[in-house]
């Protein structure tokens, strides 16, 4: 499809024609929002139907993203029977004639076998000699002039990891899917690798919308701090995307204009926008996402706050690009990202869905007559426990609070059982 972004008179007229629907539809065509789960479903759907984009990366690049083809072991691991401890490798029953040398050390050739009734130093790693009955710990022997004796009964194989140990040649460990954290780089590299086959972090453009917007200063005079452009950039990074450019645009024409460049040109597999999603005056997002072509997958969510986000496929299945609108107030983007940008960015980058989990909630909590309310919330061992300054437009709840909590329809009773969302900085880092 060939979308009207040039200055041309063609392309003018289209987006003025564009535009002009919000005026003739100002109830953006009284469709029904989606339910809360629903929403999250067609989200995470969304981007599982993608084929996700896969390179090769340097081991310590590839952490934070998932693997693209199993990890399989490309050698038996110990390569060769190794001691498990600093102390004596013996051979036959003791007491033992110890040979004199500085033994085997890690990272050295294979030391001569021993004989019967023959012990040598031996370190943490090195190999085992032919022969070796057992490996005595330090601690637990005792020389007398050449001879060694052990002060504890001594097991044929103690403390000596045979090769192969913890897998051979070949074996599974670890499949596609799984999450490359510091410990798979080590368990990658004990098993030889240089590089893994990963799929890339999601790449993220933000647009952040409203000429009423302050970069610096004070709110004064019906302007307002930005706060949208500090927290999505960082937050979205947390749930282990590529934010590739933040930008402000306008509510004019050129800023439709911009937004119309942006949907149809933009490298990002995912658009998020601020504003403009609602169907006032100068919100452009639906008009210019008709003009592009583009199929609205959820256009409304029955949750509060955030009832007006949205997500949109940008051209066909095969291109994977996104959009994510969220409405401008703050608590009210919070919500967006959770409930859509966030499923979608883990099943773009091949992530399964965070498991669900419920905490008893401490004291009454109001609910909407019909919608699902976000609540932020304090976690304790035993509650999850409401907290204040929870409007669409206010921060100073979320900035303290480890998650939000998901209350039905009506609200929830004390001790009652509600679902949890945690955020990126509360639960361990990034795509846990």
């Amino acid at each position: 499809m060939t979308t009207p972004t040039g200055s041309g008179t063609d392309a003018d007229r289209a987006l003025d024609q564009a535009l002009a629907l919000v005026s003739r539809n100002p109830d953006g065509g009284g469709h029904r929002p989606a339910p809360w789960n629903r929403a999250r479903e067609t989200a995470t759907r969304a981007g599982a139907a993608v084929r996700g984009r896969v390179h090769q990366v340097p081991l310590a690049d590839g952490l934070g993203e998932v693997l693209a083809k199993p990890l399989d072991a490309l050698s038996d691991l110990p390569s060769f029977d190794t001691s498990a401890m600093d102390g004596w490798a013996v051979a036959g029953p003791g007491p033992w004639t110890v040979r004199s040398g500085d033994g085997a050390l890690a990272g050295s050739d294979r030391p001569a076998p021993l004989a019967d009734g023959e012990a040598v130093r031996i370190a943490t790693g090195a190999r085992i000699p032919a022969d070796t009955t057992a490996v005595i710990r330090s601690e637990h022997s005792r020389e007398a002039g050449s001879l060694l004796y052990a002060e504890r009964p001594v097991a044929t194989g103690q403390d000596i990891r045979p090769r192969g140990q913890e897998c051979r040649s070949g074996d599974l460990l670890l499949p596609a899917g799984s999450l490359v954290t510091p410990a798979v780089l080590g368990l990658a590299a004990a098993a030889g690798y240089d590089e893994l086959t990963t799929r890339p972090r999601p790449r993220v453009e933000i647009l952040v919308l409203g000429d009423e917007l302050l970069t610096e200063g004070r709110p004064h005079d019906g302007l307002i701090r930005d706060a949208l452009s500090p927290m999505l950039g960082p937050w979205l990074t947390r749930l282990g995307a590529e934010v590739i450019a933040v930008r402000r645009l306008g509510d004019d024409r050129a800023g439709a204009e911009e937004l119309l460049k942006a949907v149809t040109t933009s490298p990002a597999d995912l658009v998020v926008t601020t504003g403009g999603t609602a169907s006032g005056p100068v919100d452009h997002v639906h008009p210019v996402l008709a003009l592009a072509g583009a199929e609205l997958l959820v256009d409304g969510v029955a949750v509060r706050p955030g009832h007006p986000m949205l997500l949109a496929r940008l051209g066909d299945r095969s291109d994977g690009r996104h959009l994510v609108g969220l409405p401008g107030n703050p608590l009210a983007a919070v919500s967006g990202l959770l409930t859509l940008a966030e499923p979608l960015l883990r099943a773009l980058a091949g992530r399964s869905a965070r498991p669900r989990y419920a905490v008893p909630v401490q004291g009454d909590v109001p609910g909407h007559p019909h919608d699902t309310r976000l609540v932020p919330v304090l976690l304790t061992d035993e509650h999850a426990v409401p907290l204040r300054y929870n409007g669409p437009a206010m921060l100073r709840g979320v900035a303290a609070a480890d998650a939000l909590a998901v209350v039905p329809p009506h609200g929830a009773r004390s001790g009652q059982d509600v679902e949890i969302l945690d955020l990126p900085w509360a639960s361990g880092g990034c795509f846990t």
